[in-house]
């Protein structure tokens, strides 16, 4: 890797970047989650039904998948930013554990009851937030290894995790424990007055956040902005011509080959329909290699769009629990005003209605979550750090 020597606005640029994106996709999120608050009766499969699914709640579905993706590769490059301060290298172990370990109780309890509004919910299920947790406190282990052998590590892990598709257990036995933890979305309890679903399978995800960790080094303060422009553009790049060979002749990557549909659409929909759950070595092709083009674009860009996306960037679980409660607030509110007209819940009739909403709710999550940054930059407090 060429290094040269930077200045102090390109030093800020650098971290600000991570920011801009990390709210980027915050805010593609919330697309997502306003779709499924008031726009459930619409329900996607995983991978979606190409064949039958409008394109257009095809298309926002799709948006949403480089969220997770990015988000935590974006927590392990952080990671690496943490652990290489001005100062000189330190651990980054007790952080790690620590703010992992946070996330998987704020998963199962916050969490949780903001998306049933019930406590405890009848199904407490093991998403994003518990993954992301679980896959720092991995990280709080693995980042002493050398950077070469992370990397390969995650690839092999992203790349390898089809061969291992096949493997079964029986039911109840540590083996079928172990596999929907690591593997296999499912139930690890099924029965009884709480039942808890792994909607995040966790092993992939550590590949993801490994490799974030490996990329560090990109955002040294010593390494030339034109330098990490070209690498990331070059990784993103071969990440997608990749996905071209493996996704375009149906040869690895994903279980469910693409097939022509009955117009253009169609048929692009079916070759763009990743598996999330777990993600398949495709999908995550597809949405890393966007955001790896996405770090390198937006280092150029500076507008008032992408300093709001700076803004939620800096606060990013506080952003996601506002945000949360909002839609609890707003889908409770709707049921009680206007009536349940799907089941036990109010739902719209069109998906411009849930694009509409969203954008709505931007401006009012803006303010809170831009005196929080502030509050966060100026405040000693350890806890702060945290979100």
């Amino acid at each position: 890797m060429t290094m040269t020597l930077t200045t102090p606005a390109t030093l800020r640029t650098r971290i600000a970047v991570i920011d801009v994106l990390r709210g980027l996709v915050m805010l593609i999120m919330l697309f997502d989650h306003v779709r499924e608050t008031v726009f459930l009766h619409h329900q996607v499969s995983d991978p979606m039904d190409a064949a039958s699914v409008d394109p257009a709640l095809f298309f926002t579905r799709l948006a949403a998948h480089v969220c997770a993706p990015m988000f935590v590769f974006l927590t392990g490059l952080s990671a690496w930013l943490y652990a290489h301060p001005a100062a000189g290298p330190r651990s980054a172990s007790g952080f790690l554990f620590k703010r992992g370990l946070l996330l998987v109780v704020l998963e199962l309890v916050f969490v949780n009851f903001a998306w049933s509004g019930a406590f405890p919910p009848a199904v407490l299920y093991l998403q994003v937030i518990w993954v992301i947790g679980l896959a720092m406190m991995a990280l709080a282990v693995l980042h002493q290894l050398p950077l070469k052998v992370l990397a390969l590590l995650g690839v092999a892990i992203i790349a390898g995790q089809h061969l291992l598709t096949g493997l079964r257990a029986q039911e109840g036995s540590f083996a079928y424990y172990l596999l929907t933890v690591l593997l296999q979305r499912g139930y690890l309890v099924a029965d009884g007055a709480m039942r808890i679903k792994v909607s995040y399978p966790l092993l992939p995800w550590i590949g993801v956040i490994v490799l974030g960790y490996a990329a560090g080094p990109l955002y040294a303060r010593e390494f030339s902005t034109e330098a990490r422009r070209r690498w990331l553009l070059a990784l993103g790049a071969a990440s997608l011509l990749l996905l071209g060979l493996l996704r375009g002749f149906n040869l690895y990557g994903e279980t469910l080959p693409w097939v022509a549909g009955d117009t253009a659409v169609r048929t692009a929909m079916s070759v763009l329909n990743f598996t999330k759950y777990p993600p398949s070595l495709d999908f995550l092709l597809f949405t890393l290699g966007l955001g790896l083009l996405g770090l390198a674009w937006l280092e150029s860009v500076d507008n008032g769009f992408t300093r709001a996306c700076a803004t939620f960037g800096g606060a990013p679980m506080f952003y996601y629990l506002l945000h949360l409660y909002l839609l609890l607030i707003i889908g409770i509110t709707l049921t009680a005003v206007l009536g349940a007209n799907h089941g036990a819940r109010y739902g719209v009739g069109h998906i411009w209605q849930v694009w509409l909403l969203a954008l709505l709710l931007m401006p009012v999550l803006y303010f809170p979550c831009r005196a929080f940054a502030n509050y966060k930059r100026t405040s000693t407090q350890a806890w702060v750090r945290y979100f």
